[in-house]
């Protein structure tokens, strides 16, 4: 990920401030974050004025505005606009969320009290950033792949499916909704400085879901991967994770559970 790699000693910097839409009256100020690796400059925090009576609600209405009327270079991620593919997962106002279902009242609401009374949208935290608002998540879906999140069995497929009572279904309730839009693992403190072995709070989140399932016959090989000092016990139970779900998981929830089965198969 070399081509990723901020400047040495680079620091944020003030940067271009575009010029107000002409006629319109009820503005919006938002700072973004922008970083072109192929310039081989210091990141930046650019001003935008947006017109909130040309513009939709949310705050990816927002930046498809500034892309579609200032701004053609600004580079983000988005794709469903319903909060169900988590592409447009950003840190607004200092707090991991989607794009696409944080309202910009709700923003202005946490910019009142501060000197511009902007919204100040950054990438996902301590990631590698791949441009502008666009972190680089090849290590994350890659511990995602870790766990092996598909159905293992060993008894011979049934020629229907696989049954499961209503209560056991219930217990995947919670686990499954994730989205893997990783605004819980990037939020993680102790994923900040473990990134590289601990799998953070997705990550086990997903293992539980698996590890729980009533049709899933490899438990046992699923606990011995993750009894590891910094695959799961590295969680201290910050609550970070279940505070900035978008889908209002708990993933520390999970990794306790998970701590659980690994002390009651050791008695």
């Amino acid at each position: 990920m070399a081509q990723f790699t901020l400047p040495k000693n680079s620091q944020v910097t003030e940067g271009k401030t575009w010029p107000r839409p002409q006629g319109a009256n009820n503005l919006q100020e938002f700072r973004i974050y922008r970083w072109n690796p192929d310039d081989g400059a210091n990141p930046r925090v650019d001003t935008y004025q947006v017109d909130r009576d040309d513009c939709g609600p949310m705050v990816l209405d927002a930046l498809l505005w500034i892309k579609a009327k200032v701004d053609s270079t600004l580079v983000f991620r988005r794709s469903c606009r319903e909060g169900i593919c988590g592409s447009c997962a950003m840190n607004i106002e200092g707090q991991n969320a989607l794009a696409c279902t944080m309202g910009i009242d709700e923003c202005q609401e946490h910019a009142k009290g501060k000197k511009t009374g902007a919204v100040r949208i950054y990438p996902l935290p301590h990631m590698p950033v791949i441009k502008d608002l666009v972190p680089d998540l090849t290590n994350f879906f890659a511990q995602h792949a870790s766990i092996e999140p598909w159905l293992q069995t060993e008894t011979p497929a049934p020629e229907g499916e696989w049954k499961q009572t209503p209560e056991d279904r219930a217990r995947l309730d919670g686990l499954y909704e994730c989205i893997l839009c990783a605004c819980c693992t990037t939020s993680c403190p102790s994923y900040w400085w473990n990134g590289d072995r601990f799998l953070g709070p997705a990550a086990l989140l997903q293992a539980y879901r698996w590890l729980i399932d009533s049709r899933d016959e490899n438990t046992g090989e699923r606990l011995d991967a993750l009894h590891d000092p910094f695959r799961l016990y590295r969680c201290h139970t910050i609550m970070n994770c279940a505070n900035t779900c978008p889908k209002n998981l708990n993933p520390a929830k999970a990794i306790a559970e998970i701590k659980k089965m690994m002390i009651s198969r050791e008695i």
